[in-house]
């Protein structure tokens, strides 16, 4: 079955329907274009505890991804970040920094970025930029890496299993 997600775009003018959320569902067609499989798309103010408790609900809904965007930028309603850590119980800075690093080869703009990365239960989290271009430029980046990621963080047997070659038979492996 194809990796469940769930996309939460931070706004707080998106919550109260003042604005479309463009950058949410550029997101939801861009994931569903890789084949992933769009489990809800959800909009929350840029408050830190309305975040952190939408997080909690699609970590405890059992959503294999939550990808945010938005709220990850240097003013003080940019929250997006501390919720997030608030939230994860293990870091998983991989994603963040391909993300920064990626963002940087189309402006110098992507160093104000902070967005964090982690695991909370068995869901990734990955914070993305709100802006759409931002959106469309990075997803990229993550896309080639959900599924295994995903299928290592839900191993019941650890990362060995993942990664072990099968044994050999008759010399060769099957």
């Amino acid at each position: 079955m194809p990796v469940g997600v769930a996309i939460l775009t931070v706004s707080s003018a998106v919550a109260a329907g003042a604005r479309e959320d463009e950058a949410g569902a550029l997101l939801a067609r861009l994931a569903t274009t890789t084949g992933l499989r769009v489990l809800a798309i959800d909009a929350v103010s840029d408050d830190r505890a309305a975040i952190e408790a939408r997080l909690r609900e699609h970590v405890a809904a059992d959503a294999e991804v939550v990808l945010t965007c938005g709220g990850t930028g240097l003013t003080p309603d940019d929250v997006t970040p501390e919720a997030t850590g608030a939230v994860i119980e293990r870091g998983a800075p991989g994603f963040a920094e391909a993300l920064r690093a990626a963002s940087l080869r189309h402006t110098p703009m992507g160093m104000l970025t902070r967005g964090e990365s982690g695991i909370a239960g068995r869901t990734l989290i990955v914070n993305l930029p709100g802006s759409p271009r931002a959106v469309e430029q990075l997803f990229e980046v993550l896309a080639p890496v959900l599924e295994h990621a995903v299928a290592t963080i839900r191993s019941a047997a650890g990362s060995r299993a993942l990664h072990e070659a099968p044994p050999m038979t008759g010399g060769r492996r099957p």
